[in-house]
């Protein structure tokens, strides 16, 4: 038991650290904010589910039904969600959004996805992360996830709240102000990818749940912020241009 109290303490501390030197003013083609200017998470949130209470019950419930999934349709797609870097986002939307998102025939709405991308998944998230440490259902059950290449790094990384799930409902919340009427369609996405997480096994239920508060919470703080304004613009401008072009 000591031994293990002490790994856990010593992943806190190496976790803090490697945090502690990610925003804007190291890495701002992922960042428009500096960790001081969001939300504390560990302070916003309540703390997640005890295992003995209720909303795990839920949790592990959800975890169940999700494992069902895995060998279906919806269980290929929770795979390909777990893909955020460099084109998953982008990719996961534009089915959604209408229109391909793409380097090359959307630069400034997919500069935009790019750039905001772990003020979501990572800043959002941070503070409960460290706090917490929780432990994911896949380790929790010592079981296998959908995509057991993930399984190593993720096992080191606390599971409340997700990650993964805030870039992609802070992702939908933003194409939805771009292209306001296929907002139904892009939200769904959002939640979706959410969802996939459950279904993957890399997090509970609750951590979904709390990660679209968070995201919610840090896109509104953009909106604060000089330079996300003036890139969204150009994103906006970008899709009323070529939406007028294929209308024509």
């Amino acid at each position: 038991m000591k031994k293990r109290i002490l790994t856990v303490l010593i992943l806190l501390f190496s976790t803090a650290v490697t945090y502690a030197a990610d925003d804007v003013k190291t890495k701002p083609d992922l960042y428009f904010l500096e960790i001081s200017e969001v939300v504390d998470s560990y302070k916003l949130l309540p703390p997640p589910p005890e295992v003995d209470s209720i909303a795990f019950l839920n949790d592990k419930a959800q975890y169940d039904k999700g494992k069902l999934l895995r060998n279906t349709p919806r269980g290929k797609q929770a795979y390909n969600d777990a893909h955020v870097s460099a084109d998953g986002v982008p990719q996961a939307f534009s089915e959604a959004f209408g229109i391909p998102i793409t380097q090359k025939t959307t630069p400034e709405i997919y500069k935009l996805l790019q750039n905001f991308r772990e003020d979501a998944g990572d800043l959002s998230t941070r503070g409960a992360k460290v706090a917490y440490m929780r432990i994911r259902p896949f380790a929790f059950f010592e079981e296998h996830t959908c995509r057991p290449d993930d399984e190593k790094t993720l096992s080191k990384n606390g599971s409340y709240p997700s990650g993964h799930t805030a870039i992609g409902w802070a992702a939908a919340l933003v194409l939805s102000e771009i292209n306001p009427e296929r907002q139904d369609e892009i939200m769904t996405r959002g939640y979706e990818m959410g969802q996939s997480r459950v279904i993957c096994g890399y997090h509970w239920q609750s951590d979904i749940d709390a990660a679209r508060v968070v995201a919610s919470a840090v896109v509104a703080k953009l909106h604060s912020n000089q330079k996300f304004n003036e890139q969204l613009n150009k994103a906006k401008e970008e899709f009323r241009r070529i939406s007028v072009n294929t209308v024509k």
